[in-house]
């Protein structure tokens, strides 16, 4: 059976322990050779990061250390000009094009894609993993486009995704996580007493980094 490389991109500002376990559980449902963190440069769909670029990649490689299975691609961050998923999915299947890829989104961002440069495209480069959050039926707000796109495209048997070489929407549940990278931020600003706040909720490197290099802390006393 052909491996599949899934694609996890985002801000990851900062990277919390909700990522990692969407990402090992749809890693281990699907069967998947590896996930791949793509923190974006410069993301054209939402606000800009907090966090300088540099600061969320090395997070990102704290946070995925000793996890087999998980890399990180540091393309998005290097390249200059917005972070289009397109262009990376083209940089990768031109790296390498026998490979498979499966594109990791939530719902949220998949009702999004109309709105994503050249979105159409994507399925001409990988397959699309929709996690969904137990009991939020977003299919039932599918603009028409996408509906068109949903309709055509659902696969129900995951071995599609080894099978097919892209174009398959792939529905995977994960367990739910009240983690909120921006719920996280807000509480870092509060300076030490924010960092308590969070224990647990971030890997203790990447909330030693955050310490250390006085992230995401906006008081003055703070500071």
């Amino acid at each position: 059976m052909t491996a599949v490389l899934g694609i996890f991109g985002g801000t990851f500002d900062p990277i919390h322990c909700g990522h990692l376990e969407l990402a090992r559980e749809v890693r281990a449902a699907l069967n998947l050779a590896a996930v791949r963190f793509i923190p974006a440069g410069d993301p054209p769909h939402r606000a800009a990061p907090v966090a300088p670029a540099m600061h969320r990649l090395a997070m990102v490689e704290l946070a995925i250390a000793g996890h087999p299975g998980l890399q990180v691609d540091t393309r998005e961050i290097e390249r200059r000009g917005r972070s289009y998923t397109v262009e990376t999915l083209e940089e990768l299947c031109a790296e390498e094009p026998a490979r498979i890829l499966a594109l990791i989104v939530g719902g949220d961002a998949f009702l999004g894609f109309p709105g994503w440069h050249r979105w159409r495209e994507l399925f001409e480069l990988a397959h699309v993993i929709v996690v969904a959050r137990p009991g939020v039926a977003f299919e039932l707000a599918l603009p028409p486009e996408l509906a068109a796109e949903w309709a055509a495209r659902l696969r129900t048997d995951a071995s599609a995704l080894a099978t097919e070489r892209a174009g398959g929407i792939i529905v995977q549940p994960i367990t739910a996580h009240a983690i909120a990278a921006s719920a996280i931020r807000a509480e870092l600003a509060r300076g030490a007493e924010g960092i308590g706040a969070v224990r647990g909720l971030l890997p203790a490197a990447v909330l030693a980094y955050i310490d250390r290099n006085q992230l995401y802390r906006s008081r003055p006393d703070a500071a």
